[in-house]
């Protein structure tokens, strides 16, 4: 089993910045890739982010050259860094780990793995 404890969320305006973390308990030295996803009110939870255990990343188009992902195997833990934040950026933002990356010449994706945290909350004021 593994445990997902995120935090660094909070309330930011337009154009400002913030560093979320994810870390990992339990049986954390078997965690494979890892992903961001987020979930506005009203809405489906969308990938934002992904990165694999050699450190391959993805983004959703929405936030590339905006958000950047990585992560600390040492520490079990996984970062994002959201930089230039926008209104639309407002979400719960959730860790999941243990999932499926996959990357050729062309393309990335990432399948969600079993575990999940709990969400973090970023708000982002126009």
């Amino acid at each position: 089993q593994v445990r997902l404890v995120e935090s660094g969320g909070g309330l930011v305006q337009a154009g400002g910045s913030l560093r979320l973390s994810c870390a990992a308990s339990g049986s954390s030295s078997s965690i494979n890739a890892m992903g961001w996803y987020r979930q506005a009110p009203g809405k489906q939870r969308d990938l934002v982010a992904a990165i694999s255990i050699g450190g391959i990343t993805m983004y959703a188009d929405s936030v590339k050259g905006r958000f950047t992902v990585s992560r600390d195997n040492a520490k079990a833990t996984l970062y994002l860094q959201m930089n230039s934040l926008k209104p639309e950026d407002t979400a719960v933002y959730y860790c999941n780990a243990d999932g499926s990356f996959t990357f050729g010449l062309l393309r990335r994706s990432y399948s969600p793995g079993a575990y999940w945290g709990q969400g973090t909350q970023v708000t982002v004021s126009s």
